[in-house]
């Protein structure tokens, strides 16, 4: 099936079409309207023959007088529409290499993406084009790692993909593990040697297998070992074998987001993907950042330029509302990976050395007489788990006869006081408190709630109820339902109750449930589809719900999360896609929260110092990870540029380490 957004023009005449261009540009000016509608509306086969009956009728060069008569990113793009796709790739790999410095961002999107064929074709234009040779070229101005892999990918010798040796895919993985993750230092050869090689089809399963035998994505074991060039090539490879609309969809993304457009790499892949993938990768775009890529070119380009963009981009995904197979597909890997056991890691560990007297002793000395030695709070009380911390609690107690929560109370102020309190307080007794400031005075603080009780296990919730009804003297449910209303409140409710089902998934059952939830045709008041969707997502165990959502994609090709967004709204949609976010992935569910609470201007403290609080001793390794994959940045980073002061010596003393 063609996924291009430009087809060939129905009752093309290349001498027609060459003369219209040619009086677009007679005189003074030229009719640009006129010559983005003609070139975006053809395919490059027929621009190429447009270009040869432009010489014909007038002897000149189209592309000469395209470069005359226009300027700047348009002229750039109009250009590079005229050249053939090989030819327009050796175009970009030169000008890549040529001059001080070198374009190693272009070199990676180029020669990791292209498929055997399309590498010949590009050695060969380079060759015709600037009668030299790209792999000498390339050896000349790289080096290392980096540089032995582009070649690897120069030869354009990947196995195909009907070639796939199931016994060697065991191999491959474990190769990988020993020369990476088991190994004291990287046998890069080996990393290159497969991933430079192997059939996109077998090694898709090798990533599988390599997820089952190490507890983590290739990715993430590529950054931990890997670096500079060479590890930003093998990623661009990984992500190209899984899949390469979502690859490009991304690399669109980081083109425009932010102050200022990478102008070079939008029109690169918009000209390069609009007769391959670029349907796919419209769809890719819409499902990971739930906006158009035609409306994020809208908002992000002008004049001709945005025009011209526009119509190679094909069409508006957000006026449509669809969701398609290739989204489907990486929806359906997404949940096939949060379907693979990781083990679950904190950052904050049990002290080893650990003396309550001793710790009791450093506190009181650094809140007594004048002033307040902070660094000492901090370093005893982001270096005990949260038992050595109660245990603390008593030994202040017993040696002072003091309250140690009412001390810090006095001696600390703002955002560590907050985080330090926290600390301090049993993970039960500090959702509870979280949950009852989200619900007590003017408004409700639904985005607590929803992150609260969306993501507790069952024994975390009944803690929860029993040290809500502790402190406050009124149970949890009373409270979420006299502050909350509707469908809401039901979701709460049954939250509340802590009952999930703790079983393994139900094959037939799931296929029951993934039918249940996409009837959209269902008349019966009583069961409303809000109805449906609680009666499943608040009460299914989180391997059958995973299950559930496998099927659910199988049976209609859509994401359940998307569908919930657009059959849903308000408080009800948020509170769906956070389980189903949660079921999916729990540690990117906070990764996302966290890089939210501090991206653009200002802080969330509330939210970083609660998720800080409260997954340091249960996954917060596993979110900074998370982080990582998602953001391309890590989390202690951007704790650094965003926090400052003790809050931040905090914080990062809790993130545990710099990834």
């Amino acid at each position: 099936v063609y996924r291009g957004s430009v087809k060939d023009f129905q009752g093309f005449d290349a001498n027609q079409d060459a003369e219209a261009l040619y009086n677009a540009m007679k005189g003074f000016g030229s009719d640009k309207e006129a010559i983005l509608d003609l070139i975006t509306s053809r395919s490059n086969k027929q621009r190429v023959e447009i270009c040869q009956a432009y010489k014909s009728l007038y002897g000149k060069d189209l592309i000469a007088d395209l470069k005359y008569e226009l300027t700047g990113k348009f002229e750039r793009l109009i250009v590079s529409l005229m050249r053939p796709p090989a030819y327009g790739d050796a175009k970009e790999i030169k000008d890549a290499i040529s001059g001080i410095g070198t374009d190693e961002k272009c070199l990676i999107e180029i020669l990791a993406s292209r498929t055997n064929q399309e590498i010949h074709d590009l050695v060969a234009a380079y060759k015709d084009a600037y009668e030299r040779d790209l792999e000498a070229d390339i050896v000349g101005d790289t080096s290392g790692h980096f540089k032995k892999m582009l070649v690897v990918l120069l030869q354009g010798a990947r196995e195909e993909d009907d070639v796939v040796s199931e016994d060697l895919v065991e191999q491959d993985a474990k190769d990988l593990l020993e020369a990476g993750e088991l190994k004291w230092g990287t046998d890069e050869a080996q990393f290159i040697y497969i991933l430079g090689r192997r059939s996109r089809q077998h090694l898709r399963l090798v990533f599988d297998e390599y997820l089952k035998i190490a507890g983590k994505p290739i990715e993430r074991s590529i950054r931990g070992e890997l670096s500079g060039d060479f590890e930003k090539l093998m990623l661009a490879v990984v992500k190209c074998i899984r899949s390469k609309a979502e690859y490009f969809a991304e690399r669109l993304y980081k083109a425009m987001k932010g102050l200022g457009t990478r102008d070079n790499t939008l029109i690169r892949i918009m000209v390069s993907r609009s007769e391959i993938d670029m349907l796919d990768i419209r769809e890719v775009f819409r499902t990971k950042y739930e906006k158009s890529l035609y409306n994020m070119i809208k908002e992000d380009t002008s004049g001709e330029y945005k025009k011209a963009l526009l119509k190679l981009c094909g069409g508006d995904d957000d006026a449509a509302g669809e969701f398609f197979p290739e989204a489907a597909q990486v929806a359906y890997r997404m949940w096939e990976l949060s379907a693979v056991k990781v083990e679950l890691r904190g950052t904050v560990q049990p002290a080893g050395d650990f003396n309550d007297d001793g710790d009791a002793q450093v506190l009181r000395k650094a809140m007594k007489g004048l002033g307040t030695d902070e660094g000492a709070i901090i370093e005893v009380v982001t270096k005990r788990s949260n038992a050595q911390r109660q245990q603390i609690l008593k030994a202040y107690k017993a040696h002072y006869g003091r309250d140690l929560m009412a001390d810090l109370k006095s001696e600390l102020s703002g955002s560590l006081a907050k985080l330090i309190l926290g600390l301090m307080l049993t993970p039960a007794q500090y959702d509870a408190k979280q949950l009852r400031k989200a619900v007590e005075g003017a408004g409700t603080d639904e985005s607590v709630l929803i992150e609260i009780m969306a993501t507790r296990n069952n024994q975390e919730i009944r803690a929860i109820n029993e040290a809500y009804q502790e402190a406050y003297h009124k149970s949890l449910e009373d409270d979420l339902s006299s502050d909350t209303s509707g469908h809401f409140k039901r979701i709460l409710v049954s939250l509340a109750l802590g009952n999930r089902d703790e079983g393994p998934e139900n094959l037939t059952q799931a296929h029951e449930d993934a039918k249940k939830l996409a009837d959209v045709s269902s008349n019966d008041s009583s069961d409303s589809l809000e109805t449906r969707f609680l009666s499943i997502l608040c009460t299914r165990s989180y391997p059958h719900l995973r299950r559930v959502f496998q099927e659910f994609i199988k049976m209609t090709n859509h994401d359940v999360e998307h569908a919930i967004k657009k059959r849903m709204s308000g408080d009800v949609r948020d509170a769906f896609v956070a389980i189903v976010r949660s079921v999916k992935n729990k540690p990117a569910f906070f990764a996302d929260k966290l890089y939210k609470s501090m991206k653009g201007a200002g802080t969330d403290e509330r939210t970083l110092t609660r998720i800080m609080i409260s997954r340091s001793e249960i996954d917060l390794f596993n979110i900074r990870g998370e982080f990582v994959d998602l953001f391309d940045k890590s989390l202690h980073h951007m704790i650094e540029k965003d926090t400052s002061g003790d809050y931040r010596k905090a914080l990062l003393a809790l993130c545990g380490g710099e990834d």
